[in-house]
């Protein structure tokens, strides 16, 4: 069938969609919801069979809806009605929360209910119960709403109150009062609470020494005290902490509210007169994991095998955090185990250089580079390793940079969900690093590693063990994916042969060595990004602003609105003819010879 989504962005649950219904052989066009007249051009222009919306900030115009079945994703259970239904869920503390699938009407988020999924409640911050239970649970009723509308005779059910079985109700957009911590009474618990319903978006209000802000990513603390609730007692690695009136919450990011463009930060960052004179609660380089503080980075043992956690909000990378992240990873080579698991966090695997940090710099150029060059550094450290086998374990999606950061290990694993984006275009024509140009080739060839640094298109997890871009795929969620890559990396360490694989990969790596070395490789990606960062081009840093300071689309790309290419290539075709001189009759040209025929340039 063809497909259209009407979308505010190209979110990582539009783009699974995306995935599992191309996957399934239906072509899909996607536009982003700008107003009205764009939507109904759209749809004029593709002519679609069904249209889905995976994720809408405004009603869908009438004209659209009465014409043609609109399926809306809605992160709620049947019956709940408004835009804050994940917040509700998180701040009411709710066992158990769903998705419905339902028909575009005159009602929002009233429509007839063509499929739901319920879901177990976790105690995460809306964005990560978005990115996994919600998404899953979207794909799957998605996908069974889109068969039953291939039938041809399925009646969606009207949405009855009335019907005990519906739990749902309306509920107001959540304003920050609804979220707001009391600081002199509110326990961790609640503050958790409130912080995890406000993030990623909008964020929860507050005041920090006398700074207006919004505070994101908060984490318990469980040694850290202080003596007056809503001070702050600590910070680490950008985060600060502050306490409670019955123990202390980590904030990871922040931003300042100002009549100028604000935007997020490492929260001593955006902070900075919170952090000042506050002491450092530093940690050692390899620190074992500990659930009961913040960690970014963490590492455990078991079965002869090293797992490196690595949990990166939104999955960006600063300069310090790749540096970091390659210490830790070479006091674990220097450890008394043969296996290395690289776990990325539950979320993000990685999304490469942090665009935020680079944004914030007093020059955004120098700071790119400093970036891009920890990252090669971080990817060179993984290649080198010669007394380690490294496993690259991807719980969470990976975009950029961050793709081929997994690629420097010698076998990559991802969970089925996983959604991959190998590309660096869409960030104003970056060319990219991280070795990609010798990491990419040997594993796809040249052809297709071409293809897919250009289509910039989303490749799903199953996608990429068929294209050979990473080993293998499995694991419906986070935890079974976890537990199934830990099984197979103790089965791995206790092979007889591990030590021969070893070999192996160090002769590889030295006949490759020997053909190119890994030095020309990077030499000439990074002269490539220094034209990026300092050449006469400034389209990596408009797209970098735009990106940080959350721009809205003013239009749909073309690789993702492919029912408007065919428009734009009858507009270059129309502007050339227009410009083109009108052709003159030759005085030489008799009758007969095809007054408007030319010879191709150097024809006789």
């Amino acid at each position: 069938m063809r497909i259209l989504f009407l979308t505010h962005s190209f979110n990582s649950l539009a783009q699974r969609l995306y995935v599992e219904l191309t996957q399934r052989g239906h072509e899909v066009s996607i536009e982003f919801d700008i107003n009205d007249t764009v939507a109904i051009e759209a749809v004029a222009l593709f002519r679609p069979d069904l249209i889905v919306a995976p994720f809408l900030k405004r009603a869908i115009p009438e004209a659209v809806w009465r014409s043609h079945v609109c399926l809306v994703v809605h992160p709620g259970i049947v019956g709940d009605r408004g835009p804050s239904a994940l917040d509700w869920a998180i701040l009411n503390d709710e066992a158990e929360w769903g998705v419905t699938v339902l028909q575009a009407n005159a009602v929002m988020d009233g429509g007839d209910i063509w499929a739901t999924r319920i879901f177990p409640m976790r105690a995460a911050r809306k964005s990560s119960l978005y990115r996994n239970e919600v998404t899953e649970a979207a794909a799957a009723a998605v996908l069974e709403a889109v068969e039953k509308f291939e039938q041809g005779n399925f009646k969606p059910a009207p949405l009855d109150y009335s019907n005990p079985a519906v739990r749902g109700s309306e509920r107001p957009l959540m304003k920050q009062d609804d979220r707001r911590v009391d600081w002199a009474r509110d326990g961790t618990a609640t503050v958790l609470r409130k912080l995890r319903a406000s993030d990623s978006f909008p964020g929860l209000a507050d005041r920090i020494h006398g700074v207006d802000c919004w505070l994101y990513n908060g984490h318990a603390e469980g040694t850290l005290r202080g003596a007056q609730p809503g001070a702050i007692i600590a910070q680490r690695q950008g985060a600060l902490c502050r306490a409670t009136v019955d123990g202390a919450v980590w904030l990871t990011h922040a931003k300042r509210k100002s009549d100028q463009p604000t935007f997020k930060l490492p929260a001593a960052q955006a902070l900075s007169e919170a952090a000042a004179g506050v002491p450092e609660s530093a940690l050692p380089a390899l620190l074992l994991r500990d659930p009961s503080t913040w960690q970014d980075i963490s590492y455990e043992e078991e079965g002869g095998v090293g797992f490196l956690h690595f949990d990166f909000y939104n999955g960006a990378m600063s300069t310090a955090d790749c540096l970091r992240l390659r210490d830790a990873f070479l006091e674990a080579s220097q450890r008394e185990t043969k296996v290395i698991v690289l776990m990325g966090g539950p979320d993000f695997w990685s999304n490469g250089i942090h665009l935020n940090t680079i944004e914030a710099a007093d020059s955004p150029a120098d700071e790119s580079w400093a970036n891009i060059v920890a990252m090669d550094d971080l990817c060179r450290a993984i290649l080198d390793c010669g007394s380690h086998y490294v496993v690259a374990a991807m719980q969470g999606n990976a975009g950029a940079g961050g793709v081929f950061l997994a690629l420097t290990a010698d076998r990559v694993l991802a969970r089925e969900g996983v959604i991959l984006n190998p590309h660096y275009k869409g960030m104003g024509n970056l060319y990219g690093s991280e070795y990609w140009t010798y990491l990419l080739p040997r594993r796809v060839g040249w052809e297709r590693a071409h293809a897919i640094t250009q289509h910039r298109l989303p490749i799903g997890a199953q996608q990429a063990v068929a294209q050979g871009l990473i080993d293998a795929c499995f694991g419906a969620d986070v935890p079974a994916f976890a537990a199934q890559v830990k099984a197979l990396a103790v089965e791995l360490a206790a092979r007889p042969d591990l030590a021969q694989l070893i070999e192996e990969k160090r002769a590889a790596r030295a006949r490759d060595e020997a053909v190119k070395p890994l030095a020309a490789y990077r030499e000439e990606e990074l002269a490539r990004m220094q034209l990026n960062f300092y050449g006469f081009d400034p389209s990596y840093h408009v797209a970098r602003y735009h990106f940080v300071h959350r721009v809205p689309h003013a239009w749909t790309p073309l690789h993702l609105a492919r029912h408007r290419r065919s428009m734009w290539q009858k507009q270059d075709v129309l502007k050339t003819r227009d410009a083109a001189p009108s052709p003159q009759p030759s005085p030489w040209q008799g009758e007969g010879e095809g007054g408007g025929r030319t010879h191709a340039k150097g024809s006789c």
